[in-house]
């Protein structure tokens, strides 16, 4: 088996249904209205996957006080859906297998309207288990939906990715800079505020309803496994990269606006500027692939976004305010380009999709676990020391972690993982 071409590799997303027998067929005989309305929906779907993180952050001082939340329970707010994201990725597959991808993602995008909306009572565990259960949505269409618009837009590759992308990036950052001029539009109702970023995911449900009545049902089986890669320092290197590299970018989806309101800036401000942070990640992540691919290997880059990354998040912590606004675009280059090559380096480091998919769950399944610890000790040191400042250790550890790793990973050479097909 060879590796996949580095020029289409930049484009190419992660099948996580290749395994299955017979393949999953994509959506045929649609007029162009229809092929529209399935690519929106698609899309609009990925937009909801992100808003859960950044709206409660906006929110977090508001959270603490009106429920009363502990320094540790605040913490483990921000990190639960994350974890959750961890538990439940190697789900997804068996599920779309069972039931049929249209109707798990319909399932996904009710249920997290329905997470979303518990939110908003004044009831500290219906705001965890209401964030538990969007995590846990989270992580299945994480999972689903980039090959769902691999197998249904295959001649639309690279402009899919790109609206997928930027779809994901614009939920992030419409939540960070609007929730709280929502807040003030409901009148200080911190419930109505979170449970308002249901709305959204409701009237995508709806919009994606027709596609669950016209899909085919279709038993399917596992007609492949890989064998040799839990066992594989590579697939470690590209797990752990993966993994560090979220964590901090998770750092800044749950504490950046507590970090800059801490700092004397109004939330709404803070918030706008994480808004603006989050969509130059958007722009990121469609260069940095492309970059990526140029060179022998991707070990320079890998190091190179570390170190923007970190960089730009220790000038956002002690900068003067006034260069807030450049710390935040560097940031978002940085992060937004690790997110992408990352990716990237699961699909160039793969002989064939089914070891990929195989390594997108691997990747996903420890690194969110792990990248969860980053957003809970965020809090736990704010917590001991009354400050973020000595977050800044955390922060260069984790960017560390992730430049050895991402060296590692960067090296042009596949994983020692073999496909064999089951009878």
């Amino acid at each position: 088996m060879t590796l996949p071409s580095q020029k289409n590799s930049s484009l190419e997303l992660i099948d996580a249904e290749a395994d299955e027998l017979p393949p999953p067929q994509p959506h045929r005989g649609k007029s162009p209205i229809g092929r529209f309305v399935l690519g929106a929906s698609l899309v609009l779907i990925a937009f909801n996957l992100r808003p859960v993180f950044s709206s409660a952050s906006a929110l977090l001082p508001e959270i603490r006080t009106g429920l009363g939340l502990s320094s540790f329970g605040t913490s483990l707010l921000t990190t639960l859906p994350v974890v959750c994201m961890g538990l439940f990725s190697p789900l997804a597959p068996r599920l779309a297998q069972r039931l049929g991808t249209e109707r798990v993602l319909l399932g996904v995008i009710l249920l997290l309207a329905l997470g979303t909306a518990l939110r908003g009572f004044s009831s500290i565990s219906m705001l965890f288990f209401g964030t538990a259960l969007t995590g846990a949505c989270i992580a299945v269409g994480n999972v689903l939906l980039p090959g769902v618009v691999k197998r249904d837009f295959p001649d639309k590759a690279a402009l899919m990715t790109g609206c997928y992308t930027m779809a994901l990036c614009a939920g992030a950052a419409s939540a960070a800079g609007l929730t709280l001029p929502i807040e003030h539009a409901l009148g200080g109702s911190l419930g109505g505020t979170l449970a308002a970023w249901a709305l959204p995911a409701l009237v995508v449900g709806l919009l994606w309803l027709p596609q669950v009545m016209g899909a085919r049902s279709q038993v399917r089986r596992n007609g492949f496994r890989v064998t040799g890669l839990w066992t594989d320092p590579i697939a470690w290197q590209v797990t752990l990269f993966m993994g560090l590299q979220s964590a901090l970018a998770y750092c800044v989806f749950g504490w950046l606006v507590p970090i800059l309101r801490e700092r004397g800036l109004d939330g709404v401000t803070a918030g706008a500027i994480v808004s603006a942070s989050v969509m130059v990640q958007a722009a990121a992540c469609l260069v940095a692939p492309h970059i990526a691919v140029k060179g022998r290997d991707q070990r320079a880059i890998n190091v190179i976004l570390c170190v923007i990354a970190v960089v730009a998040l220790l000038g956002l912590l002690f900068a003067p305010l006034w260069t807030v606004w450049f710390w935040a675009v560097l940031q978002g280059i940085g992060q937004g380009g690790l997110i992408a090559v990352a990716l990237t380096v699961i699909v160039l480091r793969s002989p064939d999709a089914h070891v990929a998919a195989h390594l997108s769950g691997m990747a996903q399944f420890v690194g969110y676990l792990l990248a969860a610890t980053g957003p809970l000790v965020v809090g736990m040191i704010h917590g001991w020391t009354g400050s973020f400042a000595w977050c800044a250790v955390l922060f260069v550890l984790l960017g560390l972690g992730a430049a050895v790793n991402g060296w590692f990973a960067g090296r042009s050479i596949s994983v020692n993982a073999k496909t064999i097909e089951t009878s």
